[in-house]
Order: C-alpha cells, then sequence, then structure tokens
C-alpha cells in the first residue's frame, strides 16, 4: 500500500478512534461514578477533559508537525491514545483516571487538528469529499462505541473496566499505519508545497512567500473558533450526559446506549454527504443556520419531555451534530494552503475548545443543584443561536492567507 492509498487508510482509521475515549464513558458513567465516588459536578469535569486537553495540545500540533511531519505527529498522538485508553481503567481513584483520560485526550489532538491539514496536502482537489469519508468514519467510531460498550461490559461480567479498556485495541491498530506514512518519503509538512511528492516549496521555487497571517486579526478565523467551540459544547455534553438525561428519565441502560448510538449512526451519511456538498458551495452559512435549528428543537423537546419522543430528539441532535464535519470542512477551504490549514486549524480548534470547556462542567453542576435536566437542556437550546450567528460569518466566502 503506497500514497494516496496509504493515507485514505490512516485517516480512516484514524478517524475511528477520535470518539470512542468519549462515546464508551457515556453510557457506563453512572458505574464508574459510584466506583470512584465522583459528584456530578467532578462529573462535568471529567467530560470537559476533551476539550481542556484539545485546547492545550492541540495548539502545540503545528509545532510537533514541523518537527516530526504530520503523520509522524499524529503516529505520536495515536501511541498516547492506545496507553491512556489501556492503563484508565484500572486507575486507583479519580485523579489517576482523570490524568490517563486526559492522556488519551492529548493523542487525540493532535490528530484532531493535523486531519484536516493530511486532507489538505493529500487531497487538496477533494477537500469536502476526504472531510466526508473522516467523519463517516468518526462517527461510524462514536455510534458502535456508545452501542457496544454496555453489552460489552455485561459479557465481561459486569466489570465496566474491562468494557472501556477494549477500546484500546482499537487505537493500537492504527499505528502501524501512521508509522509507515510517517516513514514515506513522499509525504509533505505544512509549509511545504501542498501536493505529496514536491520536491521544493514555494521560496525554493522562485515564487514570493505570502507572509504568515495573523490569525488573531482574522475575523473568519475567530468566527471558526466561536462556532467550533460552541459545537463542541453541544458535542460533548451530549456525548457525557446524554445517557443519563434518558436514564433519569427512566430508559434502561442499553436503550440509553442505543439511543445514544443513533446520533453517531445518522451522523455517518448525513456528515458525508454534508461536507461533500459544503466543499463545492463557495458560502457554507445557510447549512451552519440549518443545523443549529435542528439542534435548538432537539434540546427543546429533551427539555420539555425527554421521554416522550426520545427517538426524534435523538435523530434532531444527530442532524445537529453534523456541525463537527461542517467546521472541520471550512476550516480547511478558508486556508489558501496547507501551512495555513494548519495555523487556522489549531488557531480554530484550540480557541474553540478552551470555549466550550464549562459547559459540560455548568450543565453538571446545574443538574446536581437543581435536581432537574431542565435549566441545563434549557441553557443548551439557548447556547445554539449564538452558534448559529458564529456560523452564518464562519461560512461566508473568504480566505485567509
Amino acid at each position: 500500500m503506497r500514497g494516496r492509498g496509504l493515507a485514505v487508510a490512516a485517516l480512516v482509521l484514524a478517524a475511528i478512534n477520535l470518539r470512542p475515549a468519549v462515546a464508551s464513558l457515556g453510557p457506563v458513567l453512572a458505574e464508574v461514578r459510584e466506583s470512584f465516588g465522583m459528584s456530578a459536578t467532578v462529573a462535568g469535569l471529567l467530560t470537559s477533559v476533551p476539550a481542556l486537553c484539545f485546547a492545550v495540545i492541540g495548539s502545540t500540533a503545528p509545532l510537533l508537525a514541523r518537527r516530526w511531519g504530520t503523520a509522524g505527529a499524529v503516529a505520536v498522538g495515536a501511541t498516547a491514545l492506545a496507553l491512556g485508553l489501556a492503563v484508565r481503567p484500572w486507575a486507583g481513584g479519580t485523579p489517576l483516571f482523570l490524568a490517563l483520560t486526559a492522556l488519551a485526550f492529548a493523542g487525540i489532538a493532535l490528530a484532531n487538528v493535523l486531519l484536516p491539514v493530511v486532507v489538505k496536502q493529500w487531497f487538496p482537489d477533494r477537500v469536502g469529499a476526504m472531510t466526508g469519508l473522516y467523519s463517516v468514519a468518526l462517527n461510524l467510531g462514536a455510534s458502535t462505541a456508545a452501542a457496544v460498550t454496555v453489552p460489552l461490559t455485561g459479557a465481561f461480567g459486569g466489570d465496566w473496566r474491562l468494557g472501556l479498556g477494549v477500546w484500546a485495541v482499537a487505537a493500537a491498530l492504527a499505528l502501524p499505519l501512521w508509522v509507515r506514512l510517517a516513514r514515506n518519503r513522499t509525504a509533505v509538512r505544512p509549509g511545504k508545497a501542498e501536493t505529496p511528492g514536491s520536491k521544493r516549496d514555494t521560496a525554493a521555487a522562485g515564487r514570493p512567500v505570502r507572509p504568515a497571517p495573523n490569525l488573531w486579526r482574522e475575523p473568519v478565523a475567530w468566527a471558526l473558533a466561536v462556532f467550533f467551540g460552541l459545537q463542541s459544547t453541544a458535542a460533548y455534553v451530549i456525548m457525557g450526559w446524554l445517557p443519563q438525561v434518558f436514564r433519569d428519565a427512566g430508559l434502561s441502560a442499553s436503550t440509553a446506549g442505543l439511543l445514544f448510538a443513533v446520533i453517531a449512526l445518522l451522523g455517518v451519511p448525513l456528515s458525508f454527504g454534508l461536507s461533500a456538498v459544503a466543499g463545492r458551495l463557495p458560502r457554507q452559512s445557510g447549512v451552519a443556520v440549518g443545523l443549529g435549528l435542528f439542534g435548538l428543537a432537539g434540546f427543546a423537546g429533551l427539555c420539555v419531555a425527554p421521554a416522550a419522543a426520545p427517538w426524534v430528539w435523538t435523530t434532531l441532535l444527530g442532524i445537529s451534530n453534523c456541525a463537527f464535519p461542517l467546521a472541520l470542512t471550512m476550516i480547511a477551504l478558508r486556508g489558501r494552503d496547507a501551512a495555513v490549514v494548519a495555523r487556522l486549524s489549531a488557531f480554530a480548534q484550540s480557541a474553540g475548545y478552551l470555549l466550550s470547556i464549562p459547559g459540560p462542567i455548568v450543565v453538571g453542576a446545574l443538574y446536581q443543584h437543581s435536581g432537574s435536566w431542565r435549566l441545563p437542556l434549557a441553557l443548551m437550546a439557548a447556547l445554539m443561536v449564538p452558534q448559529m450567528v458564529a456560523g452564518y460569518l464562519a461560512g461566508r466566502d473568504r480566505r485567509i492567507g
């Protein structure tokens, strides 16, 4: 396997492992909390660990990619992910469990930032389609983890540790491909020519080098960051708390896990189709606003009557969750070349994840102090409004660099 075929396989395997670390935790969160004596607020902190890791570690991704190459940096991330997932279930207490969770998410953070760069480098002519492909893989990983973690736990005699730990195997499977891709001499680094196999960068070719844009002064970059942050807030509240919402409404743990799996499964065809279409549009503003309206309806329904129509609410939220591949597509489209996309991806995701950190914690605290899901879910419905505004601005036909 060489060239683009290797890149496609590595991309898909990496994407499959971007969500099981979170999606597998939600269905057994009640058992984890009981084992460690976690309060709802601390559990909310646990669901915010991904955002913190993505913000801090994600900002270092361009630097690591320049040192080791994009594929090499992703390989380092895959190693951290597999190690964190393998050891996390056997932590002796909450602090170590949080630390190992952070290690796993540090690995995911590198892939989160760098996969759009891989797409821009290897497939500059098919950005939308390839973003859609790895979004499909991402949703397959999430839906599988959400659907089978509880049955796996039951198959292992009710031991949630084995039910969570098994996902380390899936993470380890991606590592060899990224190591091989990193050794492939045709791979390029951010800052080099966009297409694999180029032997000269822009300066060496005698063409003028554009100065690196100051993203802090780019309105489009900030709109992308806010949109990314608010959609991440919704996504991590859904992944961290939705199964608990349904369990508190009287549904069984397996049904709650299945309902969450539906959200991820809906993303399989929708993410691919949406990314492919959005990649061909000069503006993505209308798509971003439409997804926000679905999210507003889904959270409002959960707030008013979670058990009345759970399949409807999960369908609405599943459609809304396609804001993530849309954000990735817009990041790849707003940058003129791979070097700019690397910096823009790091900026938008790091700033966005920092913005998303309080969300799951606030939701957990509101739930703990009010004893009800109505106030937290009303907050999530309200946050769809600024998300739509940011998405509208980020989706305008603009280029950075």
